[in-house]
């Protein structure tokens, strides 16, 4: 007997469960940021996006010599 319905991954078949409370906050809002924060911001976002990201020194010996 064959079933009618498709390949269906049950795991998918199942709603997500509610977000932890403990993400939510209840405290105080934060304070918004002055526009001379902003400013800085916005320059080291510029700086961090321009600026090469320094690489790990890799070895020169092989594992083979490693042994």
């Amino acid at each position: 007997m064959s079933s009618t319905q498709p390949n269906v991954d049950h795991t998918l078949a199942y709603p997500e469960p509610p977000a932890s409370p403990l993400w939510h906050r209840h405290g105080a809002k934060a304070r918004p940021l002055t526009d001379a924060q902003r400013q800085r911001n916005r320059e080291l976002l510029v700086l961090a996006q321009r600026t090469p990201r320094p690489r790990s020194p890799r070895s020169t010996e092989t594992l083979a010599e490693a042994s």
